[in-house]
């Protein structure tokens, strides 16, 4: 028989267990907030296929962290940035999102790399009440709902694919659309854009996709393939190299009459600067225009920073990643002193402005955490990228 002792204990742990989940919210929000310093976390590719995207995102970011701490940072609070590199391998990338979350117990997320390891870390960090910031990655799925702490920079792979397949479809009197792409979350969007958009327009048939390993360097069948279907609009869901390698096989086998179309993934400074003509002719869907060709105050200002930092031209990356950061410290501005993932999250609802180096509008609100709407099409010509359209 239990003493009443007993019983009491076990009422008031059983009261506990049915009460803490109205404090958890509070006590999660101030993860990674502190009297002098707010942490924020990255799990970036510095090593992998995709590290000319990560590596000087998070550099820039921190060259970004760095002013605003020297001058006294926000609201009395520095910004502490901790990066933890997965090369594009998603144990790594789990391993580093527990470390980040549970170890560093970061505030936000920011800047990270990758279509299947940001969906498997959404799921790690929407129970700890951790905001996901303008992912390295465009997937749809990243505003999936629940939307609240989730915030993307730009529209999504397959958005920007369908906008602009329409557009070069009937630009340059194609028919005939395939697909060459990894066969993860990533690839498999840009592959759904593509057949979608030739469902939707009778004039216009998906023929044909092959498919690729992360670390695949020979394209020569799959080109032919493609090539013997009647393929005109060939679809990338490819890591940076294998663009070019892409490119490159295609020139040499004589399929110069191959469109080639890529997402915000492929339009990388990187991809424009490869000698010998080797990318020409390749187009890339993103939410922003390439730097090299501007010459407006604060992107020039961003480019001499960057060069002074760096001792080289700032890339596509490092344009995203100063982007990231800046709408980070723009939001913790606006939060106020008395931060909370609560406030922080109203800040971002509220972020309203024309981002000088996207050359993009940027607003999100209650119901649309989607940061930019116009997808610009670029392709690559005389060795850079030139704007072709704009697309809504």
């Amino acid at each position: 028989m239990r003493t009443l002792p007993t019983i009491a204990a076990a009422l008031a742990a059983a009261v506990l267990m049915a009460v803490s989940p109205l404090f958890a919210g509070r006590a999660l929000a101030d993860q990674g907030i502190h009297d002098d310093e707010v942490v924020v976390g990255s799990v970036s590719d510095l090593s992998g296929i995709f590290a000319a995207f990560g590596a000087p995102a998070v550099a820039t970011a921190q060259m970004h962290f760095d002013a605003v701490n020297a001058a006294g940072g926000i609201h009395g609070r520095k910004i502490r940035f901790v990066v933890e590199d997965m090369a594009y391998q998603m144990p790594k990338a789990m391993q580093a999102y527990n470390k980040l979350l549970n170890r560093d117990k970061v505030f936000a997320m920011l800047l990270s790399v990758g279509t299947p390891m940001n969906i498997a870390g959404l799921k790690l960090m929407t129970p700890k009440n951790v905001p996901n910031l303008t992912p390295l990655s465009a997937a749809r799925q990243l505003l999936d709902e629940p939307i609240r702490l989730r915030f993307m920079g730009s529209a999504s792979y397959y958005e920007q694919v369908r906008l602009a397949a329409a557009y070069l479809v009937e630009a340059h009197g194609l028919s005939r659309v395939c697909t060459m792409y990894i066969p993860s979350d990533f690839g498999k969007e840009i592959q759904e854009a593509l057949r979608d958009e030739a469902n939707a327009d009778a004039a216009l048939s998906y023929v044909a996709e092959t498919t690729h390993k992360p670390d695949e360097s020979d394209f020569v069948g799959a080109l032919q393939k493609l090539n013997a279907e009647g393929c005109e609009l060939v679809g990338l869901a490819l890591g940076v190299r294998q663009v070019i390698t892409v490119a490159g096989t295609a020139k040499k086998l004589g399929l110069d009459h191959l469109k080639f179309l890529g997402s915000s993934a492929s339009f990388h400074t990187v991809l424009a600067a490869v000698p010998g003509g080797v990318t020409e002719g390749l187009f890339a869907a993103a939410g922003w225009v390439d730097l090299a060709a501007r010459a407006e105050p604060e992107p020039a200002a961003f480019i001499a920073a960057y060069e002074e930092k760096f001792g080289e031209f700032p890339g596509t990356s490092a344009l995203l990643g100063y982007f990231g950061a800046r709408g980070f410290t723009k939001a913790l501005e606006k939060a106020g002193r008395e931060l909370t993932v609560d406030s922080f999250v109203a800040a971002m609802e509220n972020l309203d402005y024309h981002d000088p180096l996207l050359d993009n509008r940027v607003r999100y609100s209650a119901d649309d955490h989607q940061g930019s709407d116009a997808t610009i099409v670029s392709v690559i010509e005389d060795g850079g990228w030139k704007e072709v359209a704009r697309l809504k």
